[in-house]
Formats: structure tokens, C-alpha cells, sequence
């Protein structure tokens, strides 16, 4: 591994406030939760779709007592790295879980990014499947790395900005979408009797949790956030309530205006389809702005976050770094390393499996953080085991029936993840035995 002075990671203490964690952690959330997954999680759900989102929501605020819980202890940059750390200590097992979620991460900045490409194509007269949904998405990763290499104030500014822009867009879509359709919902009062069976709905919740999954960006800004020991929580606590609020609204105006058919027909552009009944092609272009908006500063939030995540990781010994000849210190490194990644997602993967794998990966670090807590760290962090079992429970339940809905459905899907899985588990079992070799 090189490592030396200069290419140091660098944090910048009290450099985010408590509105800039929560403008950071709704930006990432926001950008996937509404735009790219609402289809997606209709597609499995059918009509009960909302509250497919709902039932995501509860089973967010459970996996977050462990995250606030730990974060209140060991508020630091690297976040969740530094809590599995504390629960497993340097081992396999914490660079592993650690790298299954900060590959989660990046298929999520591949989904939003492939999902700006897909809206942004609703303004022109161009295919379903075009290449330029690629070629956006791809420029869009270029554009947040330029943004990240400015500094924390930059991204702070504009995550905080665009939020207000963001939220504002949505209330008006969904009040709107709503008014427009007689304040009725369509979808659920549906005849169609080849609804959603429990499996399906379940599988459907797995997918929905990744609209949620964003507040765990803020835990690793806990080394710049001020008074990180409150506000780590205090900021996931109000990310998700604000992102509930506005997924229910949203949710019910879509389902007001499209069928479920028309909902599934359109799974990757949704919200754009759902503005034409209900108010035409100004709505149209009001809707689109509005996720261009809001997928260019998620895709912003998560590169900023996941990039550090890397970054302690490797400052933790736990991942092998080069710096390839690139000036600068190991937090610019890890920024050119996740948005390579992304970029390779965003060209090779379509958006329902970028969005299957980002659950797989993430419910099962999420277990095991909540595990870790539970075994090793529940009284240091003053934890209630029935919170940490319910939330395990919760967790093996929806990924369960996830992996039954695809093995059904997308096998593809299965042998990504389980190659994916024992090459991160291979490779740090590797890096951490050679490394503790030379030693």
C-alpha cells in the first residue's frame, strides 16, 4: 500500500452543519427514492405500492436505531467503516461488510445517474432505450466529480439549495397530481385480482428501502459535521421523516393519475408520465427540471459521502490503495476510483438490476451492523436488544422474500450478487493476510 504525509486523507472539522447533513442525506435519498424507484417498487408491489413505501419507511427507522445509536458513541468520517470496526475490530468481516455497502453506494449513484439520463430524454423525441441515457448518465458522474473536487462548502451550499428546490417540487407535483385527479387513487381501487402476493410485496419493500438507505451517508460526515455526537442522529432522524412525508404524497398523486399498468409501462420515468394527465406539457417540463434537479445533487451528496467512506477505509488499513502516479491526497484518489465504478455501472447494467443489487448488498451489511451492535457494543452504546433483533428480523424477512421474487424472475441478478459477494470477502481476506504478512 503507498501511503506517505501528502496523500494523508483530510477532513475538515465543523465543516457541515446540522441543515447541511440533512440537506445531504434527503439529497441522496430523494434522488433514487422518488425518480428511480417508485416504478420499480410498483412493478412488484402492483396497487399496494405506498405502502410498500411505508413499510420500507418502518423497516429505515429500525435499522437507524443502530446507526444513531453508534454514531451518538463513534461520530466520525468514516461513518459506517468505523462502526463495524468497533464491532469486529480489524477483520475480514469488517472490510468486507464495509465494502458491500460502499459498493451498494455506487450502484446507487449509477441509478440516479441512469435515471437523469431517462428523464432528462422525456423533453425530446428520442428512443425509450437510447444510448444518450448512458452518455448523460455518464457525463453527470464526470460533473460530481468536478463538484467534489472543489470543497465540503461547495456541496454544502448546494445540497442545501437544491433541497429546498427539490422538496418544493415534489409538494407541487403531488398536491397538484392529487387536485388534478379528483383527490382519488386509481391504482389501489383497481379490479385487477392478480395483485401482489406477500412474497411480492415483501420483495417490492427490499427495493423501497433503497429510498431511504441515504441517510447512512450522513454517518460518514461525522468527522465534519458540528456536534456530531447529537446532530449525526438529530439529521438521520429528520432525513427520513421529511423523505416519508413526501414519498406518501407522491405516491398516492402518481397512483392517481396512472394505473398500475400505465405505472409499470413507464417503470423508469414514472413521475414525467404521470405529469401529462394531470397537467399536460407544462407539468411535463416542471416535472423533469424538478428530477433533473434533484438526481444531479443526489449523485453529488453520494459521491461526496461514499468517497470518504473509501478514504478512512484506507487511512484503516483495510482495503489496498494505489495512487497510479495521481497528485493529491487519498480523499481526491477515492473520489476518481467511485466515480469509475459508477460510470462502468451506469454502461453495462440496466436500471432494474442496478437497483436489485444495491439491495441485495445493503440489507446484508445492514444485518450485520445491527448484529455487531447487538453481540458486541450494546451496552457501550447503551442499545435496546429487542429495537436490534426486530430490526435483524425485519432485514432477513424483506431480503428473503427478495431473493425468492428473482431467482423466480432475473437468476442474473442471484449470480452477480453472489459473485460479487465472495470476491469482496475473497479479496479482503487476501489484502489483510498478506499485508499482516509483511508486517
Amino acid at each position: 500500500m503507498e501511503h506517505s504525509g501528502e496523500h494523508a486523507s483530510e477532513y475538515k472539522k465543523d465543516s457541515l452543519t446540522l441543515a447541511g447533513a440533512v440537506a445531504m442525506g434527503t439529497g441522496v435519498m430523494i434522488g433514487a427514492g422518488i425518480f428511480a424507484l417508485t416504478g420499480q417498487v410498483a412493478e412488484l408491489a402492483k396497487h399496494w405500492f405506498p405502502l410498500a413505501f411505508l413499510a420500507a419507511a418502518i423497516v429505515a427507522s429500525f435499522s437507524a436505531y443502530s446507526y444513531v445509536k453508534m454514531a451518538n458513541a463513534y461520530p466520525s468520517a468514516g461513518g459506517i467503516a468505523m462502526f463495524l470496526e468497533k464491532a469486529y475490530g480489524k477483520t475480514t468481516l469488517t472490510g468486507a461488510f464495509a465494502l458491500l455497502m460502499y459498493f451498494s453506494m455506487i450502484i446507487n449513484e449509477s441509478l440516479v445517474a441512469k435515471t437523469f439520463g431517462t428523464y432528462t430524454l422525456q423533453l425530446f423525441n428520442v428512443g425509450e432505450y437510447s444510448w444518450l441515457v448512458v452518455a448523460l448518465g455518464v457525463g453527470l458522474l464526470a460533473f460530481a466529480f468536478l463538484v467534489n473536487i472543489l470543497s465540503n462548502e461547495y456541496i454544502q451550499k448546494l445540497s442545501f439549495f437544491t433541497a429546498f428546490i427539490k422538496i418544493g417540487g415534489i409538494v407541487v407535483f403531488a398536491i397538484g397530481g392529487l387536485w388534478a385527479s379528483g383527490f382519488s387513487f386509481e391504482s389501489s381501487s383497481s379490479t385487477d385480482k392478480t395483485g401482489a402476493g406477500p412474497g411480492e410485496f415483501l420483495g417490492a419493500v427490499a427495493l423501497a428501502i433503497l429510498a431511504y438507505k441515504g441517510f447512512t451517508t450522513i454517518t460518514n460526515s461525522g468527522g465534519e459535521l458540528k456536534n456530531p455526537h447529537k446532530n449525526v442522529g438529530r439529521a438521520i432522524i429528520i432525513s427520513i421523516a421529511l423523505c416519508l412525508v413526501l414519498y406518501m404524497l407522491v405516491t398516492l398523486a402518481v397512483g392517481g393519475s396512472l394505473t398500475v399498468d400505465e405505472i409499470i409501462k413507464a417503470k423508469d420515468y414514472s413521475l414525467a408520465e404521470a405529469a401529462r394527465p394531470a397537467f399536460g406539457d407544462y407539468g411535463l417540463w416542471f416535472t423533469v427540471l424538478f428530477a433533473i434537479i434533484a438526481t444531479v445533487s443526489g449523485v453529488i451528496a453520494s459521491v461526496f459521502a461514499v468517497s470518504r467512506m473509501l478514504a478512512m477505509l484506507t487511512d484503516m488499513k483495510l482495503v489496498p490503495h494505489s495512487h497510479f502516479g495521481m497528485p493529491g491526497s487519498i480523499q481526491k484518489h477515492t473520489l476518481v476510483y467511485t466515480v469509475i465504478m459508477a460510470m462502468l455501472l451506469t454502461v453495462f447494467f440496466d436500471l432494474s438490476r442496478i437497483a436489485s443489487l444495491g439491495a441485495i448488498f445493503y440489507i446484508i451489511m445492514d444485518i450485520a451492523i445491527h448484529w455487531g451492535v447487538f453481540y458486541h457494543l450494546r451496552k457501550d452504546v447503551e442499545a435496546n436488544s429487542l429495537v436490534l433483533i426486530t430490526a435483524i428480523i425485519l432485514d432477513v424477512v424483506v431480503l428473503g422474500a427478495f431473493l425468492v421474487v428473482k431467482a423466480q424472475t432475473d437468476m442474473l441478478v442471484i449470480y452477480v450478487s453472489l459473485a460479487g459477494l465472495s470476491l469482496i470477502f475473497l479479496g479482503v481476506w487476501l489484502f489483510l493476510k498478506f499485508s499482516q504478512t509483511d508486517s
